[in-house]
């Protein structure tokens, strides 16, 4: 009886019309690696997911503080998101927040935002 080996697929989270995660899924796709695409717009995002991703990076790491919809946040919000809990919250309430794209293996971080040399390095 042959064992079949469980292929791991990587999971791509972002939003499609995003072009960093446009850039990352091409990348992907033209370099062959099997991946399942979570759009959290449509999709949603848990807080299981959310303090999953704040277990392995800094909310500094996760959430995008120069983008406009981080601009549109109260003052609180903006003082504290490095606070794990108000990080959370942010990006909970406000999935736009997220650094764009999370891709993971098994459930763990591999890399956040995208660049072609970050993906060169993982692949």
């Amino acid at each position: 009886m042959l064992n079949e080996q469980i292929k791991m697929i990587y999971t791509l989270y972002g939003i499609p019309n995003c072009d960093t995660v446009k850039k990352a899924r091409t990348w992907l796709t033209d370099n062959n690696i099997e991946f399942k695409f979570h759009n959290f717009k449509k999709d949603g995002l848990s807080e299981d997911k959310v303090d999953s991703w704040l277990e392995q990076e800094m909310p500094v790491v996760l959430v995008n503080n120069k983008g406009t919809t981080f601009r549109k946040l109260t003052d609180e919000q903006k003082q504290n998101y490095l606070d794990p809990k108000m990080s959370k919250s942010i990006m909970i309430e406000n999935n736009s927040t997220i650094k764009r794209p999370v891709l993971e293996k098994d459930g763990k971080v591999i890399a956040v935002g995208f660049k072609p040399e970050m993906y060169d390095a993982i692949f």
